[in-house]
């Protein structure tokens, strides 16, 4: 299984905004040009992330000549099973209807590689964001220096 690049992208979205995150009254704020910038991205594909993070109230939005966003939890308020299943849509890893499989009667497969997903979930939502950002200091460097 391999993580869809929006969900990727949403990813090192929120851990950027963590590493630079500052004291909740005066948030940092940080634009879709800070973003495409540090990870090379299109600003269209950022565009849609963020919006969609901002729907899921993990970030915060704020418009105008001065706008950006920031995140709108805590570090350790965000899980990770969460973020991903909210970002890759949680949709079957096996289809079995369209088009119907003609092993389905005899099949086991679905059931065992959903039993997987349910524990590789079950093993997302033992970290958070704030387990992405141990090294903060470093990451926050690491931004902060990439073209």
């Amino acid at each position: 299984m391999q993580l869809k690049k929006y969900t990727d992208y949403g990813l090192r979205i929120l851990m950027y905004l963590g590493a630079h995150e500052t004291h909740a009254d005066a948030p940092k704020l940080t634009t879709i040009r800070d973003i495409c910038e540090t990870f090379g991205l299109s600003a269209n594909h950022v565009n849609k992330v963020v919006h969609h993070l901002g729907r899921l109230q993990l970030i915060e939005t704020r418009r105008g000549k001065n706008g950006g966003f920031f995140l709108a939890k805590a570090p350790g308020e965000i899980t990770l099973d969460y973020v991903i299943r909210q970002l890759e849509g949680d949709e079957p890893w096996i289809e079995c209807h369209n088009p119907y499989c003609v092993a389905l009667p005899a099949c086991e497969l679905n059931g065992i590689v959903a039993r997987g997903k349910e524990l590789f979930y079950e093993y997302l939502a033992q970290f958070t964001l704030n387990d992405l950002l141990k090294k903060q200091g470093q990451l926050r460097q690491i931004f902060s220096t990439t073209p």
